[in-house]
């Protein structure tokens, strides 16, 4: 693979769909994150593609949990290399679209519902 690219593949797809992987490649610069990529998919590549990510929050926000290359982990801090990597989402959280689930803790759920019936 040439220095100046990175390459993954990405799951696509919404919760009826199967899953396909789609290829991408990203101009590559060392130290740059699995989010920092997809990012430039996403404004560069295809708006389509569905990605969820805070990191105004100092990244503490865990909202860009993905699964790369089989681990669980945070694509704002993991870095990528010279070898491709597929990304996808998470398989214990409801998917939603691409590589988003469905985050919220299950009490946060119930919490929300409770308040607004009690209004």
């Amino acid at each position: 693979m040439n220095r100046d690219t990175a390459k993954l593949r990405v799951q696509r797809g919404g919760p009826e769909d199967q899953p396909i992987f789609d290829p991408f490649e990203v101009p590559y610069s060392e130290g740059m994150s699995v989010l920092d990529a997809l990012i430039w998919i996403r404004a560069h590549t295809d708006q389509s593609l569905a990605i969820r990510y805070s990191c105004t929050n100092a990244n503490t926000c865990k909202e860009c949990m993905v699964k790369v290359d089989g681990k669980t982990v945070y694509a704002c801090t993991e870095r990528l290399g010279t070898e491709q990597v597929t990304v996808g989402p998470l398989p214990n959280k409801r998917l939603l679209r691409d590589l988003v689930t469905d985050i919220a803790p299950p009490k946060e759920k119930l919490s929300l519902l409770l308040g607004q019936g009690g209004e």
